[in-house]
């Protein structure tokens, strides 16, 4: 039986890749090695104003910011400049035009790694904040030997209302599966909001140029490349996250999910498998369920399916979120589980009918 193969693919992932995450153990090394923390920003003084404040003052005994002021159109550059001045770790890298044959972000990035002083390097975005005073030294103990990037995790702030619990849902199985994928040795993307990589590592990789002219991917594609050459720790406790500011509308979501979406397709066909495996079970569970309730007689045997599958996975999944400092009831996964894989169809078959999608 059809459902019978999905709830056992999902069996599969949740104990195989999940449960562990659930128990996994943050990296501790003695060594504080010195950071450049890198921000790429367009249009983003607002956020800047609550960001950097939050940086300069992180508890760590060297590092600088460097902030990449990209074709800003607002006041962005006489704060940047005045705070250039007050500060001796703080530095300005100035775009005022991006070359027509590269990406606006990625050449962004590459100049900010470029003007970076360190060899260890920590990239976050303008709308993000560290949880903490202690986010530098928590996310550079993921350097013990050989190691040259440092997955972090970087959930959604907490507001009113049904989308941001979808939002913080689908952040919650996307960190899952990332993070338990590189905790097994098979990592294949990371988010730029909590990043961490070395500079020997972006060369060697030969930066973005794998994927310079594509919209996404400074993260995740560059995370793909380096996974074939380096060493990947993940770094999960509350101290080393930083929190981003949720989309407020559906739309705005749904246009950042499909900027994703579309980078995905890039990915090395043997994680695109898992991936898509793990993606589909779910989603074919739920439209399969559907189906049979209408034309199945036998529901002692799907009500065991839908049992084991629910009394499995889902608290697997509430440990993950434990874990990840993440609030998750079970009532509300039972809803959010639901819409979110069915909202995953409709953004996968809208990236392939609409293909035009762009950066700030």
């Amino acid at each position: 039986m059809l459902l019978g193969l999905c709830v056992l693919v999902q069996l599969y992932f949740a104990l195989f890749y999940f449960l562990p995450l659930s128990k996994y153990t943050d990296p501790v090394t003695e060594e504080k090695k010195p950071i450049s923390v890198i921000v790429a920003a367009h249009d983003e003084q607002e956020n800047l104003y609550e960001l950097l404040p939050m940086l300069l003052n992180q508890d760590y005994p060297e590092f600088e910011v460097v902030v990449v002021n990209d074709r800003s159109e607002d006041d962005t550059e006489f704060y940047l400049y005045e705070l250039e001045r007050q500060f001796s770790n703080f530095k300005v890298v100035t775009v005022k035009k991006t070359p027509d044959y590269l990406n606006p972000k990625k050449y962004a990035v590459a100049l900010g790694i470029r003007a970076a002083k360190y060899e260890h390097m920590l990239f976050t975005d303008a709308d993000c904040r560290p949880e903490r005073t202690e986010w530098i030294n928590k996310m550079q103990q993921g350097y013990t030997t050989g190691v040259d990037v440092v997955l972090g995790y970087s959930p959604y702030a907490h507001i009113k209302g049904f989308l941001n619990h979808l939002i913080r849902y689908e952040t919650l199985l996307t960190g899952m599966q990332y993070l338990s994928h590189a905790n097994k040795g098979r990592a294949y993307m990371g988010v730029g909001r909590n990043l961490s990589y070395t500079k020997t590592c972006f060369f060697r990789n030969k930066g973005f140029a794998s994927h310079i002219k594509l919209l996404g991917g400074d993260d995740d594609l560059f995370v793909r490349d380096a996974a074939n050459n380096s060493k990947v720790n993940i770094v999960i406790d509350k101290e080393g996250q930083t929190s981003s500011v949720p989309k407020k509308t559906f739309r705005e979501w749904l246009t950042q999910k499909r900027r994703h979406l579309s980078v995905g397709r890039m990915y090395k066909a043997s994680d695109k498998r898992r991936i898509g495996a793990f993606m589909g079970a779910n989603l074919f569970f739920y439209l399969l369920l559907l189906i049979i309730l209408f034309m199945y007689s036998k529901l002692a045997i799907l009500g065991a399916l839908v049992g084991l599958r629910y009394l499995t996975v889902f608290p697997v999944y509430v440990l993950c979120a434990r874990r990840l400092n993440e609030k998750l009831t079970l009532p509300l996964l039972l809803v959010l589980d639901l819409v979110y894989f069915f909202n995953y169809l409709f953004l996968g078959v809208s990236v392939l009918l609409y293909k035009k999608i762009r950066w700030k």
